[in-house]
């Protein structure tokens, strides 16, 4: 059994231990609400182990300097919520062309636009998918509970080690602030799993950093260590320079893909309760399904038997256990903080149409109560 320390915390401070214990060196960021906690633990934190945390000028320039720490081999951390992803969208497509991976931890919150900065929402689903313009596949991560945005982000820096990307953790307001006791690994139980990126022994006139196999990333020496190659947002050739050549970019964006789609069984996480003898599944992540699963017992106590699918990771999503759900389930109701973001995803994975969903977006958490409503409608 691994060991486990007991903790109390809130979601943003434990996101913070989290990065500190998965070996991260370097923080940039800015202070934005509901995520500034991120910023603020991780300032001190880091440099009792000889790392660092800056803060920069803007969103913009903090995830730039995570970039350039990526590029040098540490691993590396940015915390935000909605706003401020929107202003780091284009140095995320540099990250995801280039393959340098880094961690982002969004505390989501109401918008668009400033929205509701200290209230909760789920609006930031979407564009965890696709934070900048292109074609790539991203790797979004959600926390669940105050002791998965330990171990989810944790788990997010093996995951852009192993891809060579960014990898995003989606909190929220509600879950960043709420502070009770949560059961974690121990630090060294995190430091026995760190698995580090590949890197290229062999002789440097013989080093191609992009010259990866059609479903594995890209193999990045970091800086400073002899190796010489290129860093580009541009489509580029094996060495890293910039190139139009039809075939050398067709398989650049082909790999972008493959990389992820091809490992889902590495990436993808999952939990399902009560879902074997169910009449009705419910489908709900984040903060979302801790108000799910409250419902869910209350039901069951009725004698209405219901059950919750609750996607861990987002993207790629589980779309082959969700298509098995939704042959198996008449009646499915998703439950989303937003106006439905994945509740397409849910649609477009069980291929129907006909699947109900409860939603809300004035800021204010589901209370198992708006559940059991809704499920009694059905």
């Amino acid at each position: 059994m691994s060991a486990t320390r007991e903790i109390i915390s809130s979601g943003n401070e434990l996101a913070a231990l989290a990065s500190v214990d998965a070996g991260c060196m370097f923080f940039a960021g800015y202070p934005l609400t509901p995520s500034s906690e991120v910023m603020h633990v991780i300032s001190d934190l880091l440099p009792k182990k000889g790392g660092a945390a800056i803060q920069m000028e803007d969103e913009i320039a903090g995830v730039a300097a995570a970039i350039g720490a990526g590029m040098a081999g540490i691993r590396t951390l940015t915390a935000t919520s909605g706003p401020g992803m929107s202003l780091k969208a284009e140095n995320l497509g540099l990250a995801q062309m280039a393959e340098v991976p880094l961690v982002v931890v969004n505390v989501m919150r109401g918008g668009p636009s400033t929205g509701l900065p200290t209230r909760v929402a789920q609006g930031d689903v979407s564009q965890a998918k696709n934070p900048s313009h292109g074609d790539y596949k991203s790797i979004t991560v959600c926390a669940g509970n105050l002791a998965e945005c330990y171990t989810e982000t944790v788990r997010a820096f093996n995951l852009a080690d192993r891809f060579m990307q960014p990898v995003f953790v989606l909190l929220d307001e509600t879950l960043g602030h709420m502070h009770a006791k949560a059961i974690i690994p121990t630090a060294e139980e995190v430091e026995k799993g760190i698995v580090p990126r590949k890197t290229f022994d062999g002789p440097a006139e013989e080093y191609k950093p992009y010259a990866a196999a059609q479903d594995e990333p890209a193999v990045l020496n970091p800086m400073f260590t002899g190796y010489r190659y290129h860093f580009t947002g541009l489509h580029h050739d094996d060495m890293g320079f910039p190139t139009e050549e039809i075939e050398t970019c067709r398989k650049l964006i082909d790999r972008l893909f493959r990389k992820v789609e091809e490992h889902k069984d590495e990436i993808e996480s999952n939990e399902e309760y009560k879902v074997d003898d169910a009449d009705i599944l419910l489908v709900g992540y984040g903060s979302a399904s801790l108000a799910i699963k409250e419902a869910v017992d209350v039901l069951r106590e009725e004698g209405i038997k219901v059950g919750m699918f609750r996607p861990i990771t987002l993207w790629p999503s589980p779309e082959k256990r969700m298509h098995e759900l939704g042959e198996k389930f008449d009646k499915v109701l998703v439950v989303e903080l937003n106006q439905g973001q994945y509740f397409e995803e849910v649609q477009r994975s069980m291929s129907r149409l006909d699947i109900n969903k409860l939603t809300k977006t004035n800021g204010r958490p589901f209370s198992p109560a708006d559940i059991i409503e809704k499920v009694k409608e059905l």
